[in-house]
């Protein structure tokens, strides 16, 4: 007998509640783990600009440490070694709350950090220096040009590449699976295990990620045809 299609066992009942729990998860440890990797990204961007050796080094460091190391490494990494890494305080904090959630969105927002702030780089160096050296002239410090003069614009102009890490970020949320986080592939691998319907439970889950996906692509799109549009006039 060929394989028998069964829709309804995953658009419908308690599969379909699973399914759901799932893309929400992941929206939210998507959202979280973004929310924190675009500001340790700024921190570590304006770390990498400053003229303190210890910090430029160290922040090097990081970048390239987490940038070329897989982030299924560093995502058993940080469930396994917290322990060891984080203060006694810090691994209690994270036990009383969901730690395999909290491990997943750490090792998210470290390593999708260490690539915003290497776009955030790219877009400071696209704006004129002398808008740092104006910036200083009128009294203000290398911190607080950064944050009024130079940021602001940069971060306009690495929106669509931003955006694009942050799709990415929620692509590669389906990994924490491996931890236990009941993500949306979590999720759809569990229905799969009790309906043996791997290709509907899979299929659903795409295109849930697909959806989310475009309406992003289409949001980067419109907002570079309004931007090209304000460059223009």
């Amino acid at each position: 007998m060929g394989y028998q299609f069964d829709w309804s066992l995953v658009l419908t009942g308690e599969y379909r509640d699973w399914l759901l729990d799932g893309f929400y998860l992941t929206l939210k440890i998507s959202a979280v783990a973004g929310g924190c990797a675009m500001a340790l990204g700024t921190l570590v961007a304006v770390l990498r600009l400053s003229r303190v050796k210890p910090l430029m080094w160290l922040s090097l460091a990081f970048t390239e440490f987490f940038r070329n190391t897989p982030l299924l490494v560093q995502i058993f990494f940080w469930y396994f070694g917290s322990e060891v890494l984080l203060p006694k305080s810090v691994n209690e904090w994270l036990y009383s709350m969901d730690f395999e959630f909290a491990a997943g969105t750490l090792a998210l927002t470290v390593y999708s950090s260490a690539f915003i702030a290497e776009e955030l780089r790219s877009g400071v160096f696209s704006i004129p220096k002398n808008q740092l050296e104006a910036s200083r002239a009128t009294g203000l410090s290398f911190l607080q040009a950064y944050r009024f003069v130079i940021l602001p614009q940069a971060f306009r102009i690495v929106i669509p590449p931003l955006i694009s890490q942050l799709l990415n970020l929620l692509k590669n949320s389906s990994l924490v699976m491996t931890i236990g986080v009941m993500e949306l592939t979590y999720q759809a691998r569990q229905v799969e295990s009790f309906t043996f319907h791997g290709f509907e439970s899979f299929t659903v889950a795409t295109l849930m990620y697909l959806a989310v996906s475009l309406l992003v692509s289409f949001a980067i799109t419109m907002y570079n045809k309004h931007f090209l549009h304000h460059l223009r006039y």
